[in-house]
């Protein structure tokens, strides 16, 4: 089998359920920016998470293709996509939130700025937060364009951005790389 059609030497690419737009469109920049996001989270996962931090980062993978999917997909077929599947439902913004709470619970944020790098697995973790804020930027843009078919999408990748900040924050705090505010009373 060929990985290869050619179709794209024109500079176009194909929409989920059809359609072709520019390499360059407002969605493929987004939703190629999620696709560098589930590559960061692989080197996140590479360099070594606690086994919660491994179960996060996999989902937000999986999500990120949903997300994609939904983006890549134009006005007249968004009726075919599944919820959870290949649209984003405002049960995966509830789940970051959750996440993010239960996170912080367990390691309070530090107050400082942070520089990434204490671990190759934090810094995977951060590297994918501000690729996926250059993709929510671009999710903004495409919302003025009047191309983002959901709002929870928007919603969605804050969150996330934020969920990834605060798994880079407890994966250094896992492995005793920064003190515990909470702690240092």
């Amino acid at each position: 089998m060929r990985i290869y059609t050619k179709k794209g030497d024109d500079g176009t690419t194909g929409l989920l359920y059809g359609g072709r737009v520019a390499k360059d469109d407002a969605r493929t920049q987004v939703y190629g920016t999620l696709d560098e996001t589930v590559s960061a989270l692989g080197i996140a996962r590479a360099g070594g998470l606690s086994p919660r931090g491994e179960d996060i980062a996999i989902r937000i993978q999986r999500e990120m293709f949903v997300t994609g999917a939904q983006l890549a997909t134009s006005e007249e077929n968004q009726s075919k996509l599944t919820e959870g599947v290949s649209k984003v439902e405002a049960g995966m913004t509830k789940r970051a939130e959750d996440d993010i709470d239960a996170l912080i619970e367990a390691h309070p944020l530090p107050q400082e700025f942070i520089l990434p790098g204490a671990t190759m697995g934090s810094a995977g973790l951060d590297l994918a937060r501000s690729t996926i804020r250059r993709a929510e930027r671009q999710a903004v843009t495409m919302d003025r364009e009047g191309l983002v078919p959901d709002p929870e999408i928007l919603r969605y990748l804050n969150r996330v951005s934020d969920l990834l900040f605060a798994l880079a924050r407890y994966e250094e705090a896992e492995q005793g790389l920064r003190a515990d505010p909470s702690r240092a009373r």
